[in-house]
This record gives C-alpha cells, structure tokens and sequence, in this order.
C-alpha cells in the first residue's frame, strides 16, 4: 500500500527571508509545487511561515483549488521569558509550530501573531505563554523544530526542565492538540534532540509527531535558497560567518522517503495524517462584510440610499428630474440593492460629505466608479456619466458580485483628517492600512543574485541592462526571446547568475504600506486579518494585502492623497482674494479657447497629466480644440496604444491626415467623437452591445477579457 504522510512545516516565499516554495505562478494560479503535490494525491498541506500569516489566503484558495486541505499555520517566535523582556540578544528567541484547527483556532493564531507584532516585537513578533494561555482554543502546537525552547533546553543538557514545559504545553492546550515534533536533516544536534523526545514521549505519553521542515520544493533548489537567505541578511554566499542552513535537506520530502527516515516510529508518521483530520477550516470567503452604518429611524439603508440619490439629483438638475436620469438611476439602484451594497455607498458618502463639510477638495472621481449616476447624485463624483456617455456596468456589472472599488482623491493636506474622522467613527481597531509586497523583479533579482556572488556591479549592470525596463518583463520570457542574453549564458559564472535569478525572480522580497489602501471592518480588524507592525514604524497594517481582502469580503477604500488638488486649492483661494470672489471652479467654461490655445502650444507644465515632455509634444502635433481631445490624449499616452500605432492614426485622422473610416456603419454612433478609433473600453462594451447583442453586464465581462 502506497504510504501516506502530510507536511506541517513549510515555509513560504512570505518567510520573506528563508521561504522558497510558491504559492501561486505569475498568472496567479495555484503554483508548480502545489500542482505537484495535487498530483501525488496529497491529503493535506501546511502553511507555517516565519512569524506572519502573510500568505494565508492565497494558500488557502490555491489549496482549495487543486483539492488539497490547506491548513493554516505559523512557526511563531516564542519568548523564554515574558514578551514585554527585552535587553537580551536575537538569538534567545525561540520557535515554535502553530496550526489552526478550525475557525476559532483560526481567529485565535490571527490574535497571537497580530500581538506578537503590536506588544511582543523585539528582533521578531514575539508571543509568550500568557498570550498562548488566552488564545490557545482550537488550536495545534508542536515542540518546534531545534530553534525551540524544548530543544535549546535538550542541547543544553536540561532535559527535567524540557519535560515541566512539555507538559505545560499539554495541560494548556485542548486535549491531544500537543505534540513533540521529531526531524531529522542530517543534523547532529537534532538527532540528540531526536533521542531526548524519545524519553519524554516514553515518560510522558505525549505523542509524537514527524516533520519535515521545509523551505524549498526541490533538494536542488537550495543553492537558490542559500542565495535568497543571502540577499535578506546583506551578505555574500563566500562569507564564512553567515546565516546558513548546515544541511540540504530541507525540501519536501515524499511519503516513501518519509517513511524510511522514521521507520522506527510509524505513529509518529501516522500522527500527520490524524493532524491533518483533525483540521477542517472553512475560511469565510466571498461574503460581504461592511462596516455598520446606522440610518435614520424609519429607514432602511435601501430606502436610505434613494432617498439621498433622489434629493441630490435634485440639487444638480432642479426638482423636475428628467426622464432618462429617473430611469438611469431606478436601475443603477435596484442592482445596488440586489447586490447588497447599498451600505457601501451610504458609507463612501459619509466620508466624502465630511471632507467637504470641512473644505477638504475632493477630486471630481475617475475610473470606472464615475459612470454610476448614483455616486453622482451622491456628489461621490462631480462628473455626469450620461451627458459623457459613461456605463455603469463598467463599475458594477450585475452579472458578477465583486466588491466596489471608488478611488476617491482627496488633497494631500487633508487626507489624514479624512481617514481619522473613519476612525472615530467606525473605532479605532476597525481600521487598518494595507500591507503590500515587494518582489524579486527580473532587473532586480539579477543585481541581488549578482551582488550575493560576488560579482562586479559592471558586470552586474551589463547583464541588467540587457532586459527592457517595465512592470510585466519576465526573466523567463526574455531568455527566450533576447539574443543578448542567450550570448551572455554561454559564460559559465553568468550561466550560473541567470539560472540562481530564474529560481529566485518574483519571489516576495519586502514588505510596505499601500500609499492609500485603507480596510473599515465591522468587527475589529483582527477577526478577518491579521496585523503587523515593525519596530521601526507606529504604521499597523493588515497582514493579508488589497486583494486578499477583497475575497474575504472587507471594505476597501483607496484615500489617495494629491498634491494636485491642494495646488489647486490654493489656486483657487488666490483668485477669489485678488480677481473675483466668487470664482467656483467647479463652473468653469470647458471650451475657453484660451485654454485650448495654451494647450496646443504645449504650455502644459503643472498641469495634472499632461506636464511630461512627451505629453506635451503630443499635445502640439494632436492641437486638441474639444475637452474630449484631452480626454483621449491622456487615454491613448500608454505603451499599448503607442506601440500599436493607435495613437498615431489617432492624430493624424483628427488633423485630416488620414481618412476617418468604420468598419461597420453601426460603429460610426460609438466612435464618431476619437475619429474611428477605439479609445475607451466603454466603446467597447457599446461595440460589443450593438454589434453582438451581448447585454450590458457581458460586455463588460468581455471588456474585461480583452
């Protein structure tokens, strides 16, 4: 019979520091390893990463995706003492293997590593024995591998006191939800430990548990991963007293080598498979999950809501709202209330309507979110989407439930007083900004493997220099493709750069704050995410990043702070104290020949989204005479038109260089406006409705595919 064995211990490329194996491929997708455990008819998989839940979610839905049980943990830093000690060396902080059970166990290890961030950080988010005695419930702890507490004690020769902790582990946890964590990598001092764990499984009954502590797919990926753990602690891999694993068997092992390693404790093998059942977490995912906001008595947010829309309709049109808008916005809100997020727009322009309360400028609303006439009527957005053809479902489309996502641009002075008054008034602990990541990318990864190697930065930047600049270029492509570099590979030391970068390119290398992502939740934070908070910043952050929140349900909003805005402003104040006090940008005349004189003249410096050198000499062979023209310049001012020629046929059919043509009569309606050209995804979907009779919710899902 085939042998089975599940793995605890595995470590992420979120270890950030020592984590190899990937969660997902480059298309998002679950990733090789994965796969390939799927493959091996794996039952179960663990995630147990250095002191973060970082990859949690992804792991998770990968997991789920190729039908392995995913089994969310941490291999948590464990202080000897109390986690408020400090004054001692990095080194006395010990480890210690934590899984999730269930839900509770789940919400209970989000708790213990937010406050090994928020109370226990010194050298690395620690939690100590009062914080596990609080949050121990639905929970699984191993002894840890040689870096725990146990086994610093077995090394030292203290074996009495090894047990007393032993058995404080089992008396704290549930019932059989302790276990002594046996390895073996070829490692001298584990076979001590080995043997110690023996006797205290003899004496005490605890059980056993074997392990393989992994940090890599592949036996021989670990030149890669010395090279990573290299790149993390600013050495080279020729330095003597560096962080270095002393064997290369931390990979994932298969149940047969498994098997013949622990031969001499089956149950041990056996205790995997019943840890393994023993964990059936259901993350809830997909649900949305707003923050409260309370309506006036009498109302429901529903009711609510339309009732705002209608009044504020009223302010902009006058109290006989024309036919078309009242059609428009029925619509608009019947799918906002089947939909349920009703409450999303009620918050959004909460926020918003204090800003203003407090002569905070608001930016007039851009991407998709200006086409709903409901964040119009809200005064969301300044920007009428039916006078400028704009769709709703480009923002919302009926046919697919995904949260709403408005960026809203406040002035860069007023911002901070924005998200306080949030706050204050969803509570403290029910906000939190965004964690992101930074990656390996295919220049970067090649000056840090480069570095870690000891090679010259000369040659460094010779071998950098030969792939193009941009968010999408992929190592991997490019040796395909790049003739330069297929010449470069033929050199040995470069062939080993090129082949060490290639395991190494994309993998998660830093952590940062999303400049403007800010999650509102209704119970704290802590009860969907995690948090982190370093040493060296009073930020706290979510520990899952912007898109792992979105399937989890939470509110996501983007206060994007511009300086833009606040220059204007001050714009505006001036000309009220000096020309006319009565001046109201938000009337100006959008056809003042003035304007469009200082435009064609590439006078544009200053001017948001249209001040770089290469803006401005399109704006002088373009010469834009219609607020539309700026509107396609900016549109088409991207790689994608540019390279294609779009932009050029562009110009030259708006100067008479070239003939304005349609492919089909029917197009003439949608493309009229950007001569024949297609600028806009809306004319997409339009296109897509006219030609094909798709409904407005497929073509926008077409829109999104294309």
């Amino acid at each position: 019979m085939q042998p089975e064995f599940v793995h605890l211990h595995n470590h992420s490329e979120y270890s950030l520091m020592d984590g190899l194996i990937r969660l997902s491929d480059h298309s998002g997708k679950p990733s090789a390893a994965l796969e390939s455990l799927a493959k091996q008819k794996a039952r179960a998989f663990a995630l147990t990463d250095h002191g973060n839940m970082y990859g949690a979610i992804e792991f998770y839905r990968n997991c789920s995706q190729v039908g392995i049980v995913p089994i969310i943990g941490c291999e948590m830093y464990f202080a000897k003492g109390s986690r408020f000690d400090r004054g001692h060396s990095q080194k006395e902080n010990c480890h210690l293997t934590v899984l999730a059970r269930n839900l509770e166990g789940y919400q209970n290890l989000m708790a213990l590593v937010s406050k090994g961030y928020s109370e226990g950080y010194y050298y690395d988010p620690r939690i100590d024995k009062e914080l596990l005695s609080k949050h121990s419930k639905g929970l699984i702890v191993l002894s840890g591998c040689l870096k725990s507490e146990i086994s610093q004690l077995i090394v030292s020769g203290n074996l009495v006191e090894a047990e007393k902790l032993c058995a404080w582990f089992r008396d704290t946890l549930d019932p059989d939800c302790f276990y002594l964590e046996i390895m073996d990598h070829g490692i001298e001092k584990q076979q001590q430990v080995l043997k110690a764990l023996l006797e205290v499984h003899a004496k005490t009954n605890i059980p056993l548990i074997a392990t393989n502590d992994c940090h890599y797919s592949h036996a021989s990926d670990h030149d890669a991963h010395d090279a990573r753990v290299c790149i993390a602690t600013g050495r080279k891999i020729e330095d003597t007293d560096r962080l270095k694993f002393e064997s290369h068997q931390f990979y994932l092992k298969t149940a047969e080598e498994m098997h013949k390693l622990f031969s001499f404790a089956p149950q041990a093998l056996n205790n995997t498979l019943k840890v393994a059942e023993m964990c059936h977490l259901k993350i809830p995912m997909d649900q949305l999950m707003l923050p409260q906001f309370d309506v006036p008595e009498g109302f429901t947010q529903d009711s609510f809501l339309e009732k705002l829309c209608v009044d504020g309709l009223k302010k902009r049109l006058g109290e006989t709202i024309p036919t078309n808008y009242q059609e428009r916005l029925s619509y608009e809100l019947s799918v906002i209330k089947r939909m349920g997020f009703s409450g999303y727009f009620l918050i959004v322009s909460d926020f918003i309507q204090y800003a203003r309360s407090q002569n905070i400028p608001v930016g007039p609303g851009r991407g998709s979110g200006a086409g709903a006439l409901v964040a119009y009527a809200l005064k969301i957005t300044n920007i009428d989407p039916i006078q400028n053809r704009l769709l709703f479902e480009r923002f919302l489309n009926p046919d697919r439930k995904s949260m709403p996502d408005l960026d809203i641009d406040f002035a860069d002075t007023g911002r901070d007083r924005v998200i306080a008054y949030v706050r204050q008034k969803y509570g403290e602990g029910n906000v939190a900004q965004i964690i992101t990541f930074g990656s390996l990318g295919a220049k970067l990864v090649i000056r840090d493997v480069a570095r870690v190697m000891g090679l010259p930065i000369s040659e460094a930047d010779r071998i950098a220099k030969m792939i193009p600049g941009g968010p999408n270029i992929s190592l991997h492509e490019e040796l395909k493709n790049n003739s330069d570099l297929k010449e470069a590979i033929k050199n040995p030391s470069t062939k080993k750069l090129i082949d060490l970068a290639l395991k190494l390119e994309g993998l998660k290398r830093h952590t940062g704050v999303h400049a403007a992502g800010t999650v509102i939740t209704k119970e704290p934070v802590v009860h969907y995410a995690p948090l982190a908070k370093s040493s060296h910043s009073d930020v706290t952050t979510t520990q899952y990043d912007g898109d792992s929140l979105a399937k989890l349900g939470l509110l996501k909003i983007d206060f994007l702070g511009l300086r833009t805005l606040s220059i204007i402003d001050g714009a505006v104040r001036l000309i009220r104290e000096r020309t006319d006090p009565r001046f109201d940008i938000e009337n100006i005349p959008m056809a003042d020949p003035k304007t469009f004189e200082l435009l064609r003249s590439a006078q544009a410096l200053g001017v948001f989204q249209l001040d770089s050198k290469g803006i401005r000499n399109l704006l002088r062979n373009l010469k834009p005479n219609t607020f539309e023209d700026i509107v396609s310049v900016i549109a088409l001012f991207r790689p994608g038109p540019m390279q294609s020629g779009m932009l050029d046929m562009f110009v030259d059919r708006k100067n008479g260089r070239k003939k304005i043509s349609y492919a089909h009569p029917l197009l003439e309606p949608i493309l009229k406006d950007t001569y024949g050209c297609v600028v806009f995804q809306e004319q997409v979907m339009e296109i897509a409705k006219k030609l094909a009779n798709f409904t407005p919710g497929q073509a926008d899902s077409l829109r999104k595919e294309i």
